[in-house]
């Protein structure tokens, strides 16, 4: 029965590096582009500044999805940190507007 489940661990590693890493990206992205408007820095400054560091993160967190021992840490660190910074994004940018 191990057998069967350790055929879909690379497949359950790939989506992790895939659909996690870009929800993580995403929300470090919203997060930079939210607090460095915040801080005074241009728009699109901001922008391109968060989309850089996403692009180098994304590649970080795709390799490490791949290295990592627990997969559920994988999951978790990458959906949790990922809903988390765009909830932070979010909740500073609702506090910009008003």
């Amino acid at each position: 029965m191990a057998l069967k489940a350790d055929r879909w661990l690379p497949a359950w590693r790939a989506l992790a590096a895939l659909a996690g890493g870009y929800a993580f990206c995403w929300g470090l992205m919203a997060l930079i582009n939210t607090g460095g408007h915040a801080l005074g820095l241009p728009f699109h400054d901001a922008e391109h500044l968060g989309a850089l560091l996403g692009l180098l993160l994304y590649l970080v967190v795709f390799l490490w999805a791949f290295a990592a021992r627990s997969l559920w840490r994988v999951w978790a660190v990458l959906g949790g940190g990922g809903a988390l910074m765009a909830g932070a994004a979010s909740l500073l940018q609702s506090r910009l507007v008003a």
